[in-house]
């Protein structure tokens, strides 16, 4: 099941919708969007198709359907670790995007999930790369949604990851890590720069055995690649990213995965108090399923 996207029409003077939409996205055909529209695909908020040359409305709640042609199967499966009236819990493969973007519409976590629930309402609590694998949490109501993406919020969820990267022997151990992360250059990669803290990681050294040891981290605050600018920041960039000063992994693509995994969540749950904790079953090294 492909879900749809939505987009709140901004301020313009197009005169239909489809000129509108043309001008928004000019990589996508004018025919694309035509024959989208022919198949009902740009629809209203209430699900209800839209006509190619309705007025363009500013403000107007639409959704549509992003399509990629002869978009290719990720070769990895999730795991499904646990499921209640209100929450999923998924252990994510390398390389599944969690939800749809660029070239990934159908092969995403959500897709499959609802695809495989039936259930229309899934959304995630909390964004996980595609490149790193372990646990996603998922709501199942939206009655019920805000109370857990609360926990992330007010940083009452404890997350674990672990990660494979170079050794780091003149560092006493647990390490703290506090800096301030932002956007850099190119615009897909994020720094380490001047100013006032704005990401904490706590680093322990779970095998220190030969040239790559195994790291737990828990990150105190979520920012974008957070875990993959601390480790590089520290000269130990996790084996097999792409994006930071890396070691450069004799394989690629799907034999040389990015060394990092989300291993554990553990909560109060916000509904009825239970503390749950829950656990990935992956393990770290070459992508093999």
């Amino acid at each position: 099941m492909t879900l749809p996207s939505r987009l709140q029409l901004p301020p313009g003077h197009w005169p239909t919708l489809l000129d509108g939409l043309c001008a928004r996205f000019p990589r996508i055909d004018r025919s694309q969007w035509q024959d989208r529209f022919a198949r009902g695909r740009v629809q209203d908020a209430q699900g209800r198709a839209l006509a190619a040359d309705q007025p363009w409305q500013v403000g107007l709640d639409i959704l549509y359907f992003r399509e990629v042609s002869h978009e290719p199967r990720i070769p990895f499966n999730e795991t499904i670790l646990y499921q209640d009236e209100h929450l999923l819990v998924v252990d994510k493969p390398h390389f599944l995007p969690v939800t749809p973007a660029g070239a990934h519409v159908r092969e995403t976590l959500l897709a499959r999930l609802v695809a495989r629930t039936g259930n229309a309402q899934l959304a995630p609590l909390h964004r996980l790369d595609r490149l790193t694998a372990g646990l996603v949490l998922f709501s199942q109501r939206p009655e019920s949604r805000d109370a857990y993406q609360r926990l992330f919020r007010e940083r009452r969820i404890d997350k674990t990851y672990e990660a494979l990267a170079p050794a780091l022997p003149a560092l006493d151990f647990p390490f703290e890590r506090h800096s301030r992360i932002g956007p850099s250059q190119p615009f897909f990669r994020m720094g380490e720069m001047e100013g006032e803290p704005s990401a904490s990681t706590r680093i322990e050294v779970i095998d220190a055995t030969g040239p790559v040891w195994r790291y737990r981290l828990q990150p105190r605050t979520g920012r974008k690649h957070q875990l993959r600018v601390h480790m590089a920041a520290l000269g130990a960039p996790i084996i097999g990213d792409d994006l930071y000063p890396q070691l450069r992994p004799a394989a690629s693509g799907a034999q040389a995965p990015l060394q990092l995994l989300a291993r554990a969540l553990s909560f109060d749950d916000p509904l009825n108090g239970e503390r749950r904790v829950f656990s990935s079953q992956r393990q770290l090294g070459p992508a093999v399923e």
